[in-house]
């Protein structure tokens, strides 16, 4: 997938929106960030205003290379360099102990600050030209699907963004990783775009991915990603069935459909097959959900994939979409 190169006068302008205290949405290749300067306490208190996010709530610091850490955090153990040496830049986010320069706003009061160095061009251009740390939570309403276009940021949250930088479409789609690398051995805090494989491959050890972490991090609310038509979830050889019988019932109905069920004719409102590779699957996730959203679904059917590679990402994202109640 093509990206799109920002004029290098809207990186500049992007850069002294940030400068004057402004928002900015920005594209990563995970998906696009509500950016605020990160040492400027009431730059990031707008982003929570905007956002509708709750205070508590860390934010991730955005810097432009991995040579920048050190200015942000306490310190950083042998593995989280290691980790850095692999995955950055990329959709890796390391949970470490708070510098100085990180404000406790944008940490939601832990001593604890999330940082990554995002991989995309655009991104990548307005952090140098900015010249510090971008704290840059996803670009909508706290709790609601995650944006991967430009034109998805505009249509969620209109004149609150002082600039949107246009960068393309969002190439991963899904969130970051993020990693609590504050202790002896990494926690995945967060399934996102580096897979939990490839993060045990390079440590050389197995990583658990906790219900619940004493740690907070973004995407932990039990309702998360969520569009405005009810998610449930199904397993797979069942969708197709619940589905008919849900649109009987009253609902208007879209389903993922699975790759396995490709061939077969679903008497529902809306149908979207699922891609068979995972990495498709991630990029188009979020534009899936608000696609049946505007085709005015009431009731979203959707299987969980294998948990594995990307998949594990996916499965979280949705069961944070369906919430605390998941049957239809």
């Amino acid at each position: 997938m093509a990206r799109v190169t920002a004029r290098t006068s809207d990186i500049e302008k992007a850069a002294g929106v940030l400068r004057a205290g402004g928002l900015v949405a920005l594209p990563t290749e995970t998906v696009y960030g509500l950016g605020a300067n990160a040492e400027d306490p009431a730059a990031v208190s707008r982003i929570f205003q905007v956002k509708g996010r709750p205070a508590s709530h860390p934010l991730i610091v955005h810097v432009s290379g991995a040579e920048h850490l050190d200015d942000w955090v306490q310190e950083v153990p042998a593995t989280a360099r290691l980790l850095t040496e692999r995955f950055w830049p990329g959709p890796l986010t390391l949970v470490l102990r708070r510098g100085h320069r990180v404000p406790l706003e944008a940490t939601g009061g832990l001593e604890t600050v999330a940082v990554r160095v995002p991989d995309h061009p655009v991104a990548l251009a307005l952090l140098s030209a900015f010249g510090g740390g971008v704290t840059a939570p996803s670009a909508n309403r706290f709790g609601s699907v995650s944006p991967t276009t430009a034109d998805d940021v505009r249509a969620e949250l209109g004149d609150a963004v002082d600039f949107v930088l246009d960068g393309g479409p969002c190439e991963v789609g899904v969130e970051s990783t993020i990693v609590d690398a504050t202790g002896e051995i990494p926690t995945i805090l967060r399934p996102g775009g580096v897979t939990r494989e490839d993060l045990e491959a390079v440590l050389g050890c197995p990583l658990a991915v906790p219900a619940t972490s004493h740690i907070r991090v973004p995407g932990q609310h039990p309702s998360h990603y969520a569009p405005h038509a009810r998610v449930v979830l199904i397993e797979p050889e069942k969708v197709v069935a619940e589905a008919e019988l849900a649109q009987e019932l009253g609902h208007r109905v879209g389903v993922f459909l699975p790759a396995a069920f490709a061939d077969a004719e679903v008497k529902v409102h809306a149908v979207l097959a699922v891609p068979g590779s995972m990495a498709a699957y991630a990029r188009g996730l979020y534009g899936f959900l608000r696609e049946l959203d505007q085709q005015g679904c009431d009731l979203i059917v959707v299987s969980l994939p294998a948990e594995e590679g990307l998949g594990l990402a996916i499965a979280n994202r949705l069961r944070r979409a369906a919430g605390p109640r998941t049957t239809v």
